[in-house]
Order: C-alpha cells, then sequence, then structure tokens
C-alpha cells in the first residue's frame, strides 16, 4: 500500500511528488501524458526564468527532480477510483493499487475551435498563432491584431481582458450568429471591440499568423484565442462522491481536501486561476497536508 497516489504529470502532481518524496513518504504518481503545461511553447511569467522556458523542458526538469528523491511515476491513465477500509483503490489499465490518501491533480482541457485538425492546431499553438491564457501571454500580443473565437459572457470576459493589451480587437461567433446580451454589447462598444458572425470551422497559417473564415470572409490574426471554455477532468473524484461546482471544479478545503477524507484535490481540477505558479502552491500545501494526515493516523517515524 502507498502513502500517497498521485494521478496527473502536471506541475501540480510532479510539485506534490517532490514534496510527498522529499518527506519520505511511498508514492506513486500516474501520467497519462495530457498535461496542459507540455503544450506551452514558451512561458515567459514563470518566475526564476527571465528568458522563458518551453512547457516540455519545465515538466520535464520536475520529473527528474520527482525521481532524484524516489517518487516512481508510471505511464497510465487512471480509470476508476474506489474506497476500501484501509484508504483507496486505484484502477489503472487493468491493474489494482492501493493507497492511503489520494492527490488529485488532472487539470482542465481546452475545447478546441470548431472544426480545426490536431496538426494545425498543434502548429499554430507552438508559432504563438494560437494561443488559450491571456493571463500567461496577454504580454506577447501587445498592440498585435488579435481574434478570439467565442460569444456570450465568457466570450465578452476574455475580449475584454486582452483588450488591456491590445485594442485591434475582433470577437467571432463559433456558429451562426453572435449571442450577446444588451450588457455584453455596451461592454464590447466601449471598448471598441469589432464582431463578426461565424460559423468558424476552416483555417490556415499565414506565416505566423493564423486566418478564420468567417461570415465576412477570412481574416487574419497575429494570435487568436479561443474563448470556448474547458472540460473539468473531475469525473474520478465526483463518481466517489466529491463535492463539485456545477462548472465541475472539485470543492475543497482550505488544505486542498475533497470531500471525501483523504482524497485531496489541486491545480486546474481546483476552483480558481488556472496558472501554473497556483497549481504548484497548492499542490504543496496539499502535500504538507497529506503527510500531517497520516502522521495523525499512523506513525511516519524513522
Amino acid at each position: 500500500m502507498e502513502d500517497c497516489i498521485i494521478i496527473g504529470g502536471g506541475p501540480a502532481g510532479l510539485t506534490a511528488a517532490i514534496y510527498l518524496a522529499r518527506y519520505h513518504l511511498d508514492i506513486r504518481l500516474f501520467d497519462c501524458g495530457t498535461s496542459r503545461a507540455a503544450l506551452i511553447p514558451c512561458t515567459h511569467n514563470h518566475a526564476g526564468y527571465p528568458d522563458g522556458i518551453a512547457g516540455t523542458e519545465l515538466v520535464e526538469r520536475m520529473r527528474r527532480q520527482a525521481e532524484k528523491y524516489g517518487a516512481r511515476r508510471e505511464e497510465k491513465r487512471v480509470e476508476k477510483l474506489e474506497r476500501d477500509e484501509e484508504g483507496f483503490r486505484v484502477h489503472a489499465q487493468g491493474q489494482v493499487f492501493r493507497a492511503r490518501s489520494v492527490l488529485l491533480a488532472t487539470g482542465v482541457f481546452n475545447l478546441h475551435p470548431p472544426g480545426m485538425d490536431d496538426a494545425l492546431h498543434d502548429e499554430a499553438l507552438r508559432r504563438g498563432a494560437l494561443r488559450y491564457c491571456p493571463v500567461c501571454d496577454g504580454y506577447e500580443v501587445t498592440d498585435k491584431r488579435v481574434g478570439v473565437i467565442g460569444t456570450r459572457q465568457h466570450g465578452t470576459a476574455e475580449t475584454l481582458f486582452i483588450r488591456t493589451f491590445t485594442r485591434d480587437l475582433t470577437l467571432i461567433a463559433p456558429d451562426a450568429e453572435h449571442d450577446l446580451d444588451a450588457e455584453c454589447i455596451t461592454s464590447l462598444d466601449e471598448a471598441g471591440v469589432a464582431r463578426v458572425d461565424g460559423p468558424c470551422g476552416r483555417y490556415r497559417l499565414e506565416g505566423d499568423r493564423l486566418a478564420v473564415e468567417t461570415a465576412r470572409g477570412w481574416m487574419s490574426f497575429d494570435s487568436v484565442y479561443p474563448a470556448l471554455g474547458s472540460h473539468i477532468r473531475s469525473e474520478l473524484a465526483v463518481a466517489l462522491g466529491a463535492r463539485a461546482n456545477e462548472d465541475g471544479r472539485l470543492e475543497v478545503s482550505d488544505h486542498l481536501e475533497t470531500s471525501v477524507r483523504n482524497l485531496f484535490a489541486a491545480g486546474d481540477v481546483v476552483e480558481g486561476l488556472d496558472q501554473i505558479s497556483n497549481a504548484m502552491g497548492q499542490a504543496g500545501v496539499a502535500a504538507t497536508r497529506i503527510r500531517n494526515r497520516l502522521a495523525e493516523e499512523r506513525a511516519v517515524w524513522r
């Protein structure tokens, strides 16, 4: 039986692995290889890297650090969690593992632009023509031509956030026409944001720019932000009875414990700011609480 099984191999899961391994606990980390951090071409707002660092390199450095202290990482997808008298049973690709505690760091999955194939998506992302996080990289689109694919309150809010970086903004409806209430329209008009109807469905790269087909024809942008929402990967915890909000974000205590005892969560799967720094901070808090909880429940003296 492990002291803790971590599900998710992004910044939150790996930070927790580093902490727990350095607490001399027996841990195992399952990583199915879909961390959003690995998709970041270069992050410039992560403290300590003034010239930026690629998401893949950051994740690899964290893996090496966790393994240095004895964390065991396996490339497996976890399919089911169960409770038993001593803790949890974790089902992963035909095998069952047992743990006294579980930390869920499964993150979220951004909804992609409608009709965009994977190859074009990944290349546009690599070139900076497609972006998902204006908190992370809004600085990089300062005074550039930017398109936002979205509508309603969510699309409006993301567009107005980006407006602090550039005035050349166009909100593009993903479907046939925009669905905007009077308040959204007024806010967009006051900010000088252009609006065009869709549907979106065809795209092409023009050098380092991304062109989008709209009701007005093809429009080319330095960067395009999809504002289509995310899928919160909280199903494992919810199926076990953990409480979540209407969007699927897990509800946790100040120490990142879900409503299921000894089931913890950290990172984007938790309500909060979708940022690497935030995920790492939550993981440190959760890992320390796990260590202290296990100390309360059994002796951990060496």
